[in-house]
């Protein structure tokens, strides 16, 4: 997720819609640990960039696009639904005998999630906002992903005031987790 200061935020969006894409198709052809992984990698840039999506971009889709209200709902209620069966996904683990019937289902809802946000919401932002703009708005972008939670919090809902409240505490509780969790993993294997 490192982009140039060049990158404008569609061209972030884009790069992150392609390495999830990425990962999707690795957690469907692992198994084991290496599945595990994938899927922690891939729940972590999730939970990242809908963040960052729902505190940046769509303020300012909603706004500045035409039909943004309907536009950026739309988007939303994707946004909650992938949240949930993520969060399911994230309990039930890589081995539940259930979970890669559920991945296929998450999986094919974010691959049309990101399509609606390729020609609905992306194209609109390119003809509304200045190249200027859209370069800061990258910026922002990278500047909320630091902060953001790093799994799904289905509950927190999905508004940028929500987001920007509760995002920092949960992320740090999130990254707390994560460090002790990556720690305990490699103390095991030496």
């Amino acid at each position: 997720m490192a982009g140039s200061k060049d990158q404008d935020v569609i061209e972030l969006l884009l790069e992150q819609h392609e390495q999830i894409r990425t990962l999707i198709a690795q957690v469907q052809s692992a198994t084991g640990d290496r599945k595990r992984e994938r899927f922690e990698d891939l729940v972590r840039l999730l939970a990242v960039h809908e963040t960052a999506e729902e505190e940046i971009v769509h303020p300012t889709a909603r706004r500045e696009i035409p039909d943004g209200e309907r536009v950026v709902e739309s988007r939303l209620n994707e946004e909650s639904q992938a949240k949930d069966e993520l969060a399911e996904l994230y309990d039930l683990g890589v081995g539940h005998p259930d979970f890669d019937t559920k991945f296929a289902a998450l999986a094919d809802a974010v691959a049309k999630h990101a399509s609606h946000e390729e020609s609905e919401e992306f194209p609109g932002l390119r003809r509304e906002i200045s190249a200027e703009d859209l370069r800061k708005m990258a910026g922002a972008v990278r500047a909320a992903e630091a902060t953001a939670p790093t799994r799904p919090h289905p509950s927190a809902g999905e508004s940028a005031v929500v987001n920007l409240l509760a995002g920092p505490p949960v992320a740090v509780f999130d990254r707390v987790r994560d460090a002790v969790r990556d720690w305990s993993r490699s103390d095991k294997s030496s």
